[in-house]
């Protein structure tokens, strides 16, 4: 074993004080493992143990040389979230430990836990068994313990004294007697035992959370660097024989860089920079595109975009209620995030609006800003946008608008879907404008926000005024007058304002109308000063209603308080012109506490048919209840400790004048402007009569407060005290052994339980965050089994979520939480109980190749953690550090008060209580942004402690040890005063050794665009400073550094696992001026005791990489390593000596010590020098004469010169080599600098750009992998495609191995019997497609084609998810991991395949099953730039940007693009020497060009170039009318051709259809630009946008992208073979290029290439249609699947389409349109291509559409008879086509129907022009008298028929219309019984048929209007005939318009009552009698009859009587 061991009082958990005392969770289970000792082993050896419970293993330390016995002494803990089973196993491995190969089983030991479940305690000595379960010698001794619950394990839980209440008590008398503070003198226990005390005590283990470490990281802090290397890791990952399944292995954390989380110190924060608060570009877009179901009659609607205060309306579109626009918007702004996310898009659609008029509006629809940007890809594409009508609440809604809204920040490129022919049966309801959970049908409701009181404002206004005022009044007045206002959705309200008030009471409330769930995310609400000139904000707070409410099916609606909620801002002391009134307003981090408001929140949603309701939107502001002061919570007295341990690193500016720092919480201890009167100590909490209990916690607490008047003072600041230098840039304050403290008591409502649930969550999150890094550096730097990783970070969230659920429901009945309080508690509890489920199953799906995938899944736990964490209800303020000189503020600090708050649980404990936390204090405000922010202004060591005084006892339990308190001279009975000072009597003298070896990828300070690189090393005082290595970016410095006499305070043992961490600044050298800062990181030291041993495994320190940051971008990593040596009694002789050579050139420089420095071996970096391009003049002269050189590590190789670089910019020697001395350890590997120099006369050099390769990883030589598949070529592999495969039949997979036949047999000729036969059935099943045309196809078919099978099979992506990255993944890993081992090589690959066949792109021509689809050939359409599909062409010719000029920081420095100078082309190879044989053997091999055989020759070549462009889309508008007049615009070399007299007017998606033909010679004009400018008629063209590709990578590429592959050969058609070669011609080329074997044609049909063998049609037909045979057909097979042939397989370029974004570089990186276009090119030595291809833009077809209206029926009657009073409607028929509203027609009236029928036999004549491919209509005209040129419109093909009544004096009445798509409209009914209303509103099921089909079709239509509850009604029905003609036929047949010739319609058959009645009474009179009221006339007639009847009875009656009494 190494000798040093620890002794073993020194670290509490130490395994080798087996005290059984674990610190760290109280109450939660957990299982405890003692492993003592393995005995009779054999051999020597070292030995390692692994223990295994529940899938989670940790390793222990390896003990070194063990013989027979060894002594492991380790203890391991599991915590446990459910209880044990007594069938669970536990088991232990022992293996010897190999460095290099994998470990060795010795032995297992399984255990079954019965016994240990039912006894608690169980320790086991027993035989191991070896892999063949046989018993072996080998015997191991355990000690097994489990905790349950409820504590039984008495002896385990002595230390625990925090959490229990049982023990509290025991606990209290040894602290009486102790003081308050044990620990703290050091007599006052044994050392020993002291220490253990605090550990016990000390909730900072590292025992965080359920923290699965100490038992692994303690022991390896004994005798291991804390960071291990690659092979540490492969023994931590061992390779178990079969004991558990390697995949469900999980590890505990392993990087120690990213954990280094110790006990008394927090982990520093590097990221300095305010981001919040600066402004950056944003842009919005939006696209109207149309409107439909406007409410209302004959509307002109206009529809206007507003964002934040910018306006832009649509043209107006004349009477409809479905208007077309598709007009495009563009917005931008430059303001910062906050603002613009705030920002409300409102789309509102607005009835007649004219110059005059505003118009009136309809409806209205807002978001914000926030809303769009948080979408998948920051937009909403084609989605309706519900409008509704904010005045008229009760309504319903008013409308639907279809449109595109998207947000771009920089850098954002928003992937638009492809535009293509859209079909217009969009489904309203399924896509309407709302982000994803927010239900269709939102409801009115009312936000009520409650302002109810404010505190402790700052005082607004000159003290001067107020004095004179008090002179002459003699009143003294708060000088502020507040009132608060609140933003929501775009509407504000305000309070009154509360005059001169200090303490303003308000109970008001603001009452909001919106939609509920609103997209308005934030309400905005802010304290003003009302001021006669003008407002100014106090301070202002956002409230997240994402965070206040939830929306899941448990949810809760926004609530809020009553709360208190702080604000921050600017500095208090008041002056005129505030620098800072920014953050008043919100924006970026305030500096300082401003005030505190208590605010509610509720929401009630309306019952909109409630009749009382005010239907008004207005905002309200009404009286609220007012609410006690107690209902937020009971004041308590909490109490900040802080002690400053160290102050460094102050600015020089602030160097001369005495500092003094203070804290302040609230206005607590704010002495300089805190209060504007003095303070009242706030009296203690009142004690109401009834309120005993109170009263008797105050009398028990108040033992350590003597009388009120004795009460505490606070200490908030520093003594002054005058700075030293430590260099020229920065001083330190000598605090030496005497350490300031401050001490403020403060009162607040007691809310910890909201601040404790917070810091859970933050636990469990940054534990997550942390594994996470670590996860991710492993896949970075390729170290083995990340997924066990994984596996473990994703236990340790379970546990921590089960955690949250057992701790957090504590203080149910606390009185004063709110309603938010207990929702937000369950809903956390629902959260996180499903999120540790998740975690859970996740766990078992990781896998290695699955990694990254969920990776993706544990970041998205993290937000949401995040986003749980965040409390929306404060409590105690943040606590403010500010560094003062002379009275001013100059730079602070902010802490949350979370991170600070004292508790006795300890995952409720925040992060950074009772640690020591070292923190940078920044400028305040805007002065912090930019290069003033990232300077340190100082750096603090301080601990912080924040509690209830009640508490107090333990504030100063986590200090460094070994100090005397130092008390303010007070009586000896108050002994409970804090110290003001800390006396530290324990220093220990270090050294401390920086081994400084490299940076790399540093950022460019000179405009060379290289940088003087220096590094200054910062510890506690003291710096030093590296050599500066000039013109560099990747500095090796390799020096060691030596800081004697440093004097750190505290106890050893301490200091050993919490040194203080290390600053280093990375600056540039100036010859003039100081030097510029370039980044800074953070170090921590590996310390050695004076009594450990200097050896391995911990020393000597291993080089790790550092990340350097600039601001909060990363700048950079450093290289480097960090030791601290204790300096013992003995002086300096017991260090390890400084050996090494002392270096002679150099000065007095040490170089890094060998054990240190990286192992070296001899490496060749060969070098391809092609040539340069694009270089750019330096200082104004021409580049003639440039010159590569190339330097790694010292050594380096120079090009040849180019003699004359315009000439010829390509080098004459290609390929050189040198060879360099570089780290075995790839990761190690140094950068290698690329310069560019001029050599200019007189032998002076200019450096023109240079280029850092940061990692040679990609350019190392791997040997291929000669017995991976893709190499075998014995057997052979059949592939067999015919150029049709159904899907249906690809359901077997192509397997292509290479020792399986794989072979599908597909026979043409059989399938085209098949569709014979189908044709001769009558083609029954597809009724509507017929096979297509070929003389009706065109290029543009086939381009359609494609774009719907592209959109198909996005859509098949988004459907089967993964599959997508899942391919993405395999690819990145193959890359990465280099050769990978043949079996996973060939499952990759034939995953690879499966993919590729099941589905299969265009590339195979086999589709998914289409809706019957006619088969066209198609093209491959790719959404982005070709280069990014095929890897940028550097398959083995690479580009380097050389770069030149300073790096630009956000603001306004150069960017990335504006830096670069010119670009090399070349490649590297790097290998160990020798040289491998198997490429020095390879026939053919010709050493001049070393790796880089086969390279094509770079002399000048002349190419012809062919550019097609098709067409644009979203071009970023240029002209005022929000439109532009596109043209194309190409450069290339000297060729600049402008199409300006063809540009296409108004248009934003011009369709071009051009091909350009340029001839050009490589290298000399090699870069092709396509832009495209906007016409205009005066001035010059704008650029629009534009596009540059690289010919030359694509021109020498393997992958041939000269000319694409089409999908099949053939010689005529619209399909025609572009390429001057045949594909067998290509194909024999390509054989022999790459020196393949083949190709071997025959039999007919069959190609053989290496060991493939393709199979394919054998004949094809000439344009006469003869067969003839042809072997062109397998030879394209063969060239499809080219990247199946072993050795030099690659994909080709397929025939295609590119889509590339245009850019602007006045905005650099927003996106200004996309450009679709290919580029075809031929070198002029080969046969001449043939014409281009005609892709010109197809001309619409013209049609004319002839309309009757034969009649209509049913039609609702709107006229009063004035004589009459009957109903009856004057009716006509007005029809037109969509888009030509103007040439509407009408039929004439038929007056007075009284029955709603109407005979009209009257003709419309519509010509139009029509484009059946888009299935659009093209208009042509003139969008204002003043245009200069008609303007182009594609609108849907849509007929309507309108009804209405004419008024002879009035204006017509609108009775009901319908519209008909002319491509798939409602068959008419034959009668007009049969036609109901559901035939338009699509609820009947009729068949859709298509006029361009059917050509004449006849029937009756249904007629709608909405009514007043906007519900459809049937208004009438008309009988129309439609019929179609092309222009030719109706030019042949024509006819009259309306009845006139020719072929003349006959005069309708009206009634006659259709003339008005006084011209003809007695007709009227009959028609009245006859029809109107013939019913009423009979009865009345029978009634008059049975009454007569009576009458005559009753008459006669008496009579009869009389007679028949007297019997006559």
């Amino acid at each position: 074993m190494c000798a040093e061991r620890l002794p073993s009082a020194e670290l509490a958990p130490s395994p080798a004080a087996p005290a059984w005392r674990y610190p760290g969770s109280r109450t939660s289970m957990a299982l405890l493992l003692h492993l003592k000792t393995v005995s009779k082993l054999r051999g020597r050896g070292d030995r390692i143990a692994k223990v295994t419970f529940r899938g989670q293993s940790f390793y222990s330390r390896v003990l070194e040389n063990c013989e027979d016995v060894a002594d492991f002494a380790e203890t391991f803990r599991w915590q446990v979230a459910s209880s044990i089973d007594s069938n669970e196993m536990l088991e232990i491995q022992i293996f010897n430990y190999s460095k290099v190969f994998s470990n060795k089983l010795i032995g297992t030991f399984r255990m079954v836990l019965q016994k240990v479940v039912e006894e608690g305690h169980v320790e086991v000595t027993d035989m191991l068994i070896d892999d063949n379960n046989a018993i072996i010698q080998t015997s191991l001794c355990v000690e097994v313990r489990y905790q349950a619950t409820d504590g039984t394990v008495g002896s385990w839980d002595d230390g625990d004294f925090l959490g229990d209440e049982s023990l509290h008590e025991e606990e209290k008398d040894s602290q009486e007697t102790d003081g308050l503070l044990p620990g703290s003198r050091p007599s006052s226990r044994p050392p020993g035992e002291k220490s253990f005390r605090r550990a016990g005590r000390s909730v900072f283990s590292a025992m965080k959370l359920g923290k699965n470490r100490p038992h692994k990281e303690e022991p390896q802090r004994q005798d291991d660097p804390a960071v291990l290397e690659m092979e540490n890791l492969d023994r931590l990952a061992i390779r178990l024989g079969d004991g558990l399944d390697p995949d469900s292995m999980s590890l505990a954390s392993v990087t120690a860089l990213t954990t280094n989380v110790s006990n008394k110190r927090s982990k520093p924060d590097i990221k300095m920079e305010p981001s919040a608060g600066r402004p950056m570009d944003y842009q919005v877009s939006v696209t109207v595109i149309e409107a439909r179901q406007l409410v209302g009659l004959n509307m002109d609607p206009v529809v206007c975009v507003e964002v934040g205060d910018d306006k832009k309306f649509t043209s107006m579109k004349e009477s409809t209620n479905c208007p077309y626009y598709n007009e495009y918007f563009v917005f931008d702004f430059h303001v910062s995030p906050d603002v613009m996310f705030d920002k409300i898009i409102k789309i509102s659609v607005i009835h007649s609006k004219n110059l005059l008029r505003s118009g009136t509006l309809v409806g209205s629809f807002k978001m914000d800003v926030g809303t769009v940007y948080s979408q998948p890809e920051h937009q909403f594409h084609h989605k309706w946008a519900i409008l509704s009508d904010p005045d008229d609440i009760s309504a319903g809604l008013k409308g639907y608008v279809k449109c595109d809204v998207a947000v771009m920040g920089k850098g954002d490129n928003i992937k638009t879907p492809h535009k293509a022919n859209e079909t217009d049966e969009d489904d309203i309801e399924g896509n309407l404008l709302l982000p994803e959970g927010v239900p269709p049908e939102r409801q009115w409701a009312r936000f009520y926000v409650k302002i109810y009181r404010a505190e402790g404002l700052p005082r607004m206004n000159t003290s001067l005024m107020a004095n004179m005022k008090k002179a002459f009044i003699g009143e003294n007045k708060d000088l502020v007058d507040p009132y608060v206002q609140v933003f929501f959705a775009g509407q504000k309200g305000k309070t009154s304002v509360q005059k001169s008030s200090y303490e303003p009471l308000w109970n008001e409330q603001v009452v909001f109308t919106d939609l509920f769930p609103p997209l308005c995310k934030r309400m905005k609400v802010q304290i003003r000063d009302s001021d006669k000139v003008n407002d100014v904000a106090i301070g202002t707070h956002f409230i997240d209603l994402r965070k206040i409410s939830n929306d899941g099916d448990k949810g809760f609606l926004p609530t809020l308080g009553p709360a208190w909620v702080n604000m921050y801002g600017s500095t208090r002391n008041y002056t005129l012109l505030d620098e800072h009134q920014d953050l008043n307003e919100g924006l970026g981090e305030g500096v300082s506490f401003r005030a505190r408001l208590m605010l509610g929140l509720a929401v009630e949603i309306l019952d909109t048919s409630n009749p009382e309701l005010t239907s008004s939107t207005e905002v309200q502001v009404e009286q609220a209840t007012p609410v006690s002061e107690s209902c937020v919570g009971k004041m308590e007295e909490f109490f900040l400790f802080g002690a400053l341990l160290e102050a460094s690193m102050i600015d020089r500016k602030n160097g001369d004048k005495p500092i003094t720092f203070e804290v302040t919480i609230g206005n607590y201890g704010n002495e300089v402007d805190g209060l504007s009167r003095p303070q009242r100590p706030r009296p203690r909490p009142r004690k109401e009569p009834g309120d005993e209990e109170e009263v008797d916690l105050i009398q028990k607490s108040s033992d350590d407060e003597t009388d009120e008047g004795g009460d505490l003072p606070s200490v908030s600041s520093s003594p002054p005290m005058r700075p030293q230098i430590t260099d020229r840039n920065y001083f330190h304050l000598p605090y030496l052994e005497r350490k300031p403290c401050i001490y403020i008591k403060s009162w607040w409502p007691d809310q910890r339980r909201r601040l404790y649930n917070a810091n859970i969550v933050d636990h469990v999150a940054d534990k997550l965050e942390e594994g996470l890094n670590d996860v991710q550096e492993m896949i970075k730097t390729e170290k083995s089994y990340p997924e066990r990783r994984l596996r473990g970070v994703l236990e340790e969230l379970s546990c921590g979520c089960y955690r949250f659920l057992s701790l957090a429901d504590k203080d149910q009945g606390h009185w004063s939480r709110t309603r938010l309080d207990r929702e937000r508690l369950k809903s956390c509890m629902r959260e996180l109980e499903s999120m540790g489920q998740q975690a859970k199953t996740l766990r078992a799906q990781v896998k290695w190749h699955t990694v990254r995938d969920k990776l993706r899944l544990c970041q998205n736990f993290l937000h949401k953690l995040r986003f749980l964490a965040d409390e929306p209800q404060h409590s105690v303020p943040d606590v403010f550090i500010w560094m003062m000189s002379n009275n001013k503020r100059i730079a602070y600090a902010r802490v949350p008060s979370k991170d600070l708050l004292f508790s006795t649980v300890e995952e409720e404990l925040g992060k950074d209580c009772a640690k020591v936390k070292t923190l940078f204090l920044k400028l305040p405000g805007k002065r912090g942004f930019g290069s003033a922010g990232w300077t340190v202004q100082a750096k603090l060591e301080l601990y912080l402690w924040l509690g209830l005084s009640k508490q107090r006892k333990d504030f100063l339990c986590g200090l460094p040890c070994g100090f005397e308190e130092v008390r303010a001279a007070q009586d000896p009975g108050l002994h409970a005063f804090p110290p003001i000072s800390l006396l530290y009597t324990k220093k220990q003298a270090f050294q401390l050794r920086a081994h400084m070896y490299q940076a790399r990828s540093l950022f460019a300070a000179d405009s060379s665009g290289l940088s003087d690189p220096f590094a200054r090393v910062f510890f506690i005082n003291q710096s030093q400073c590296t050599e500066v290595l000039n013109e560099t970016l990747c500095p090796t410095w390799d020096q060691m550094l030596v800081f004697d006499n440093l004097e750190l305070y505290g106890e050893a043992h301490e200091l050993r696992d919490d040194p203080p961490i290390i600053v280093i600044e990375i600056y540039d050298q100036d010859t003039m001026g100081k030097a510029d800062f370039i980044g800074r990181t953070f170090a921590k030291p590996l310390v050695k005791m004076a009594d450990e041993a200097y050896c391995p495994p911990r020393f000597p320190p291993q080089l790790e990489y550092y990340q350097i940051y600039r601001g909060n971008a990363t700048a950079g990593d450093l290289l480097a390593a960090f030791e601290l040596l204790q300096i013992g009694p003995a002086g300096k002789a017991d260090l390890p000596p400084i050996n090494g050579p002392v270096d002679v050139d150099r000065g007095p420089i040490m170089p890094v010590p060998m054990g240190i420095r990286p192992v070296l071996s001899k490496y060749r970096i060969e070098v391809l020098f092609w040539g340069l391009r694009d270089l750019k003049r330096v200082n104004l002269a021409q580049v003639d004469r440039p010159r590569v050189d190339i330097e790694c590590a010292g050594k380096g190789v120079q090009s040849s010169l180019i003699p004359n670089y315009k000439k010829n910019p390509n080098f004459n020697t290609l390929v050189k080599w040198f060879e360099v001395d570089l780290p075995e350890n790839e990761l190690l590997h140094p950068p290698l600098n690329i310069r560019v120099v001029d050599c200019r006369a007189f032998g002076r050099y200019t450096l023109v750009g240079s280029h850092t390769v940061s990692s040679l990883r990609r350019f190392i030589y791997r040997p291929p992998d000669r017995s991976a598949p893709s190499w075998n070529t014995s057997g052979e592999v059949v592939v067999n495609m015919e150029p049709e495969v159904p899907v249906k039949k690809l359901e077997t997979v192509v397997k292509l191995d290479a020792t399986s036949d794989a072979v599908i047999k597909v026979d043409v000729a059989d399938e085209e019997k098949e569709r014979k036969k189908k044709k001769k059935k009558g083609s029954s099943e597809e009724p509507e497609e017929e096979e297509p045309d070929e003389s009706m196809l065109d290029w543009w078919s086939k381009y359609f084609a494609s774009i719907d099978t592209m959109k198909e099979q996005l859509r098949q992506q988004e459907a089967s998810g993964t599959d997508l990255e899942e391919k993405e993944e395999m690819d990145n890993t193959e890359g990465l991991k280099g050769p990978m081992k043949g079996k996973e090589k060939a499952r990759a690959a034939k995953e690879e395949r499966k993919k590729r066949t099941q589905s299969p792109g265009p590339g195979q021509g086999s589709e998914a099953p289409e809706k019957k689809k006619p088969k066209i050939d198609e093209l491959k359409v790719y959404p982005k730039e070709l280069e990014s599909e095929f890897d940028s062409f550097e398959d083995w010719l690479h580009t380097f940007n050389l770069l030149r000029g300073k790096t630009g920081d956000d603001e306004d420095g150069a960017t990335e693009e504006e830096r670069i100078v010119g670009r090399f082309k070349g490649s590297l190879c790097v290998y160990k020497v020798p040289l491998p044989e198997d490429v020095s053997r390879e026939a053919g091999y010709d050493p001049t060009y070393g790796m880089f055989q086969g390279i094509p020759s770079n002399d000048p070549i002349n190419v012809l170039v062919r550019v097609y462009v098709v067409r644009a889309t979203d071009l970023h508008p240029a002209d005022i009318n929000g439109k532009a007049d596109p043209y194309i615009a190409i450069r290339l070399g000297k060729t600049d051709i402008r199409d300006k007299e063809n540009y296409i007017s108004k248009q934003l998606n011009p369709v071009f259809g051009k091909s350009f033909d340029i001839e050009a010679s490589f290298p000399m004009e090699s870069l092709l630009t396509v832009a495209v400018y906007d016409w205009d008629l005066v001035g010059t063209d704008d650029l629009i946008g534009e596009t540059k590709i690289d010919l030359e990578n694509r021109f020498y590429s393997k992958h041939r992208a000269t000319c694409g592959i089409a999908q099949t050969y053939s010689t005529h058609g619209y399909n025609i073979w572009r390429d001057p070669m045949k594909p067998s011609q290509i194909l024999t080329r390509l054989c022999k290029e790459g020196k393949v074997d083949g190709p071997h044609f025959g039999p007919p049909g069959r190609v053989k290439v290496s060991n493939r063998v393709f199979t394919g049609p054998s004949e094809m037909e000439d344009e006469n249609g003869q067969r003839k045979p042809t072997e062109e057909h397998v030879a394209l097979l063969a060239l499809r699947y080219w990247e199946d042939i072993p050795r030099v397989g690659c994909r080709l370029v397929p025939e295609h389409v590119e889509t590339r974004p245009l850019l602007n570089p006045d905005k650099p990186g927003i996106e200004q349109g996309r450009l679709e276009l290919w580029v075809d090119m031929f070198p002029m030595d080969m046969p001449a291509p043939g014409t281009p291809l005609d892709i010109s833009p197809r001309k619409p077809k013209k049609y004319e559409l002839r309309v009757i209206v034969w009649n209509t029926d049913e039609v609702v009657l709107e006229d009063d008879d004035f004589f009459t009073g009957e109903k009856s409607s004057d009716i006509f028929v007005r029809g037109w086509l969509k888009g030509q509203q103007e040439d509407k027609q009408d039929t004439d009236v038929h007056y007075h129907s009284l029955t709603g029928e109407g005979n009209f036999n009257w003709r419309y004549l519509f010509p139009f022009d029509y484009l059946a491919a888009e299935e659009k209509i093209v208009i042509s005209k003139k969008e204002s008298m003043f245009s200069w040129d008609e303007t182009e419109y594609k609108v849907p093909a849509r007929l309507t028929l309108q009804i209405w009544d004419a008024d002879h004096f009035s204006a017509d009445d609108f009775l009901g219309a319908i519209e008909l798509d002319l491509n798939r409209f409602p068959r008419g009914a034959k009668t007009a019984k049969q036609c109901s209303m559901e035939m338009a509103t699509g609820e009947l099921d009729v068949p859709l048929v298509s006029i361009f089909k059917q050509k004449r079709v006849k029937g009756w239509w249904p007629l709608l209007a909405r009514n007043e509850n906007d519900e459809f009604e049937l208004t009438g029905k008309v009988e129309a005939e439609l019929h179609l003609l092309t222009a030719e036929e109706a030019e042949k047949n024509p006819v009259g318009l309306a009845r006139n010739e020719p072929d003349p319609l006959e005069k309708p058959n009206r009634p006659d009552t259709a003339f008005v009645w006084f011209l003809n009474p007695l007709k009227s009179i009959k028609y009245l009698i006859c029809t109107q009221y013939k019913w009423l006339i009979i009865k009345i007639v029978l009634a008059l009859l049975g009454l007569l009847m009576l009458a005559l009875f009753l008459y006669s009656l008496p009579g009869y009587m009389v007679k028949k009494l007297l019997g006559a």
